[in-house]
């Protein structure tokens, strides 16, 4: 099992749009049974709330489901937990290195590191800004979502090799 956590500041807009995008494309894959997913924010200020109704709007006209999920808060274990702790900007990637004990920085990153199109950049937090930008945020995160789970099946297609 890979265990995949997607980080953004409160949790309701671009980790849950991540974790959403992610679950659909990992299931479309068929891989459901080997990789889970999850969603965190690095502050409390939404613990228990459901994503912006922005973001849901934005995710449900492109066929991806939100109204289940929920705001946590990363928390110490998540870093032993995870496989793929996945930051959408340079300041919550900060955040998370702050936070992660030494064995386990290996995996925080930012999650643009897996597109084809935006490696060099962040999500952008479209809180305050117009529906564009929650569009923008979903652009963003399927790309990158398709380049992890490139990454995720290679790994675990050398695991399942048989040794010779």
């Amino acid at each position: 099992m890979r265990k995949v956590l997607f980080v953004c500041l409160g949790n309701i807009c671009r980790s849950p749009t991540a974790e959403g995008v992610f679950r659909a494309q990992v299931a479309a894959a068929g891989l459901s049974d080997v990789i889970s997913i999850d969603s965190a924010g690095t502050a409390a200020w939404h613990i228990g709330k459901a994503p912006d109704q922005r973001a849901q709007a934005a995710a449900s006209r492109r066929g991806y489901d939100l109204t289940e999920l929920r705001g946590r808060q990363v928390a110490v274990a998540d870093f032993g937990e995870f496989d793929f702790i996945l930051a959408m900007d340079r300041s919550n990637l900060a955040d998370l290195q702050a936070q992660c004990p030494a064995e386990h920085r290996h995996k925080v990153r930012l999650f643009l590191s897996f597109s084809s199109q935006w490696q060099d950049h962040e999500v952008p937090d479209p809180y305050y800004g117009g529906a564009e930008g929650f569009d923008h945020v979903l652009n963003m995160v399927e790309d990158a979502g398709i380049g992890l789970l490139e990454v995720i099946r290679a790994r675990i297609g050398q695991e399942i090799r048989p040794k010779a």
